[in-house]
């Protein structure tokens, strides 16, 4: 029997549609709101080993993307919400995202946000990487966000965030066939529950995303944050549980970052320290923002990895990555517009 898929961009445009088909009055009527961002950087890369991959110097897209929200008021608190993104990758002009360039859209969901929370079906950033890669995922180019073990949006997805209840926040999500594969080629579903308390200036949250498959695959993560004034400390630890013994994703390796950024008028100073078993290894990230104005930003930035992870070919990305390149580092200075 085939399964069942979702498809998100009908979900999203079925939403969409919907919000612009129902009655309008005084009090409730569809709201739109478009927005996007371009974002584009120029970059020195020196890999670690220069016979697998030459140096080069090149522009690469930092995830610009379009958008538009659609919402309706329901009533009763209620809201009726539809989201569609797109990447846009300006320096290979194309509608794919710069590090998975089979993907097409960035965000299409739909869903209901009230008292009782939030739920959404369709394609979104996952409940575990907003509750514990996030908070230490601050900085501005390509190379942000590759220090941990999660995933980062997925397609036939329903998930749902609680309300905050006295400082606490549940959230939870279940993804279909975005697991791991199974010993007889299929893959699983994916399951994620995360759960958050705030307090004063600080946060921690507890998490565990589950890719299942045939080595009975889990990732558990604690993410904790700190704000002092104009400084902000975050730290994130993230540990296989598998039957894996060997290879990416072996049981008991851990991901550790540490995350310092201070701002100071219109600049922010950033640093992260990180050591990913399996992706990176010893990792180092600095960088400086420049916030020109409300709309515009430039950034400065120095990365290095170890073991190869983020860095791939010139332009490339994920299917392009060069495993035998031993890492290197990366020199960038770019720019950010929201519109």
């Amino acid at each position: 029997m085939q399964k069942l898929r979702i498809p998100s961009t009908l979900f999203i445009g079925s939403g969409i549609l919907l919000a612009a088909a129902l009655p309008t009055t005084a009090s409730a009527a569809p709201e739109f709101d478009f927005y996007g961002s371009v974002r584009l950087m120029g970059e020195t890369v020196r890999p670690g080993n220069t016979n697998e991959l030459d140096n080069y110097n090149g522009v690469r897209d930092a995830y610009s993307r379009l958008g538009v929200n659609a919402s309706y008021d329901l009533g009763g608190e209620t809201t009726l919400f539809a989201q569609l993104e797109l990447p846009l990758d300006f320096a290979n002009k194309a509608v794919q995202d710069p590090y998975d360039q089979e993907q097409d859209i960035r965000v299409a969901r739909m869903g209901l946000r009230g008292d009782f929370g939030t739920l959404a079906v369709g394609q979104m950033w996952m409940p575990y990487y907003n509750a514990i890669a996030w908070p230490v995922d601050m900085f501005s180019t390509y190379y942000s966000g590759f220090a941990t073990y999660t995933t980062f949006r997925r397609d036939n997805t329903v998930a749902y965030v609680s309300p905050d209840l006295n400082g606490f926040s549940l959230s939870a999500g279940w993804s279909q066939e975005n697991g791991a594969a199974k010993a007889n080629g299929d893959i699983d579903n994916r399951i994620q529950a995360t759960v958050s308390y705030a307090f004063s200036d600080s946060s921690i949250a507890l998490g565990l995303d589950q890719p299942g498959g045939e080595f009975d695959a889990r990732i558990w993560g604690l993410a904790l944050t700190h704000q002092i004034g104009p400084i902000y400390l975050g730290a994130k630890v993230e540990q296989h549980d598998s039957k894996l013994q060997s290879g990416y994703g072996a049981d008991g390796d851990t991901a550790a970052k540490l995350y310092l950024g201070y701002t100071r008028g219109r600049h922010t100073f950033k640093a992260m320290v990180a050591n990913v078993e399996g992706y990176g290894e010893n990792i180092l990230h600095l960088g400086v923002d420049h916030q020109m104005n409300a709309e515009l930003k430039f950034f400065v930035e120095y990365y290095q990895e170890e073991e190869t992870a983020a860095i791939t070919s010139k332009r490339g990305g994920a299917a392009d990555t060069v495993w035998t390149a031993e890492g290197g580092r990366v020199f960038a200075v770019g720019m950010r517009y929201d519109f």
